[in-house]
């Protein structure tokens, strides 16, 4: 018990994995990968994945943490996001309650993920009783928006991401609303970079899918490039406001971006974490 225990949901966007499981690979005790076993969307859309990918697992995976979990998480009578939950579920049962339970997408991509283990164990004494404690861990999300010439714009303030629990009762995709410790951490979530045909697919089959207007969202997105995305305000897809300004980073790659990415500037302030984490201790003190 008490392990760092990593599950990624596995989809249409496979590939992606090839950037995402590197990064936790080696400070994790185990890395489980929850896929369809009839490969259904959580919209009971088919999707493929290729002998390739499961060969590449294989040359990789060389302390044998890997553990593929498939079941049937496509369910007609219940809605995307209900799928979603349900697969979560499922997949932090199969990880082990009382280990530190960290859910990540294919899409999302750790920056110093040894740094994020050091923090957990420091909290290891949550996972003694972790139904009575419930916790969730939120670091934060650089989302890229596009890929332009020699680099991504992105959004320019980032955002939480329940990533880690001690206890899986979530209620909409990883959120518990139970308390959340924020960590000082980055996460480069790949997001809306992609090609148009590759967002219509994603949009159409996640778990936010009833809550977007995909038509308008992507006549803006096809808009917006390099000469006026200072200019332009609101990128959000469900709520526009939510992501006020992109901003701009050289490189095309996931080490590239790290390497330009200036955390300093990104990261919010240790004073702003402090508080925001005693807002939700107090907020939750006479809720136990």
């Amino acid at each position: 018990m008490k392990k760092i225990q990593v599950g990624f949901l596995v989809s249409y966007d496979y590939e992606l994995l090839k950037i995402a499981i590197p990064q936790v690979y080696k400070e994790s005790d185990s890395i489980f990968l929850a896929i369809d076993k009839e490969r259904k969307t959580w919209k009971g859309e088919s999707f493929v994945i290729e002998d390739s990918f499961f060969q590449w697992l294989r040359s990789i995976d060389v302390d044998f943490k890997i553990e593929i979990l498939e079941d049937n998480f496509y369910h007609p009578e219940l809605t995307s996001m209900q799928c979603e939950v349900l697969e979560r579920k499922i997949l932090a049962e199969k990880m082990g309650i009382g280990n530190w339970l960290i859910q990540l997408d294919a899409d999302e991509y750790f920056f110093d993920f040894k740094a994020f283990v050091k923090f957990l164990k420091s909290k290891n004494y949550y996972l003694d009783n972790p139904e009575k404690n419930q916790i969730q861990v939120s670091p934060y999300l650089i989302n890229l928006y596009k890929r332009i010439d020699d680099g991504i714009l992105y959004v320019e303030k980032p955002t939480k991401i329940m990533v880690a629990t001690n206890f899986p009762s979530y209620k909409v995709g990883r959120q518990t609303r139970k308390r959340i410790i924020y960590y000082k951490g980055l996460i480069l979530h790949e997001c809306i970079s992609r090609t148009k045909e590759e967002l219509e697919m994603k949009f159409n089959n996640w778990g936010h899918d009833i809550d977007i207007n995909k038509e308008e969202f992507l006549e803006k997105w096809e808009t917006v490039n390099e000469s006026n995305y200072k200019s332009m305000r609101n990128f959000f897809y469900m709520e526009p406001e939510k992501w006020k300004k992109l901003a701009f980073v050289k490189g095309t790659t996931f080490n590239e971006i790290g390497k330009n990415l200036d955390f300093s500037k990104v990261l919010p302030s240790d004073l702003y974490i402090w508080k925001k984490n005693f807002g939700q201790w107090f907020k939750h003190l006479t809720k136990k």
